[in-house]
């Protein structure tokens, strides 16, 4: 199956992006790397009448770091998170988690920005961007507002962007020194889509969680933050607490059923990530054998 016919135009800079935008309005869709609009296109689950390219907008590109923020424009390509030496210092979990997409000839053209706006409740620059209290800097014909990761996916491949905004660059916090982070993701096959996965970011001393922000992805229509992770925090964590924790967690997913697998299946999985997650954090081994579900 093939795209149905729409037309084309390359913006020249931002402000012209914008707008095309607002002349198209919900008939446009934006192109930046193409690796996940092009596929939606030609299954037919899209059919914009006009596709405006961005593509060529260097000035949407970059990762840089200042004052303990890390802004990454919305154009930088996987590969080039995944290479970063600044995000290796201050952003570790994004370059771990971006290993996971897909295949290189695909990170090699698909953008974070374009993942983000894509919003696809599988893929894992969501989630991350969830668990590192990221800010989604958007730029419409109002100007330029900041929306909170947490407010910015909405559903199933839906945002807080208007048909008129561009999504620009992402803003968050650099790591601190004492944080530490886990990525994992159970899926058929290396660079398939996961069929449940977990991005968290901590804060560990004195061998205990004083913070923790645990996010799963492909278990709902967006990241979902694991509220029964509150439990382990601020306290000694000991096989006990960690199958408490788990029990919450299992009351606290309704996971999607499809193809790949049904509820239950992503239900247990997320518990057995959870276990990784802290057994890892903590660096404590036998919670993953005492912890198990």
């Amino acid at each position: 199956m093939k795209a149905s016919a729409f037309s084309y135009v390359r913006a020249t800079s931002v402000g012209n992006a914008i707008e095309l935008l607002v002349a198209h309005g919900e008939r446009a869709r934006v192109l930046a790397g193409g690796q996940s609009l092009m596929p939606a296109m030609n299954l037919r689950l899209l059919a914009p009448e006009w596709i405006v390219d961005i593509g060529r907008l260097s000035e949407l590109r970059g990762i840089s770091v200042s004052g303990g923020l890390v802004r990454i424009g919305a154009l930088t390509r996987h590969a080039d998170v995944l290479n970063s030496p600044e995000l290796a210092a201050h952003a570790p979990l994004l370059r771990q988690a971006t290993a996971h997409i897909a295949h290189p000839a695909i990170r090699n053209r698909g953008t974070i920005g374009g993942s983000l706006a894509h919003a696809d409740p599988a893929s894992e620059m969501p989630a991350c961007m969830v668990a590192l209290d990221a800010t989604i800097v958007a730029r419409g014909p109002a100007g330029e507002r900041r929306i909170p990761a947490t407010e910015f996916f909405c559903g199933i491949c839906q945002t807080a962007l208007s048909a008129s905004e561009l999504l620009v660059a992402i803003e968050l916090p650099a790591a601190a020194r004492n944080s530490s982070h886990f990525f994992g993701e159970f899926a058929r096959r290396q660079g398939d889509y996961a069929i449940v996965g977990l991005a968290a970011l901590a804060v560990v001393e004195n061998d205990r969680l004083n913070d923790l922000r645990a996010v799963f992805f492909g278990v709902s229509d967006r990241p979902q933050p694991a509220k029964a992770a509150a439990s382990l925090v601020k306290k000694a964590v000991t096989p006990a607490s960690l199958s408490r924790a788990l029990e919450a967690l299992g009351e606290e997913l309704d996971p999607p059923e499809d193809q790949q697998a049904n509820g239950a299946m992503r239900r247990h999985l997320a518990k057995l990530l959870l276990v990784r997650c802290a057994s890892k954090l903590l660096d404590r081994p036998e919670l993953h054998a005492g912890g198990r579900p």
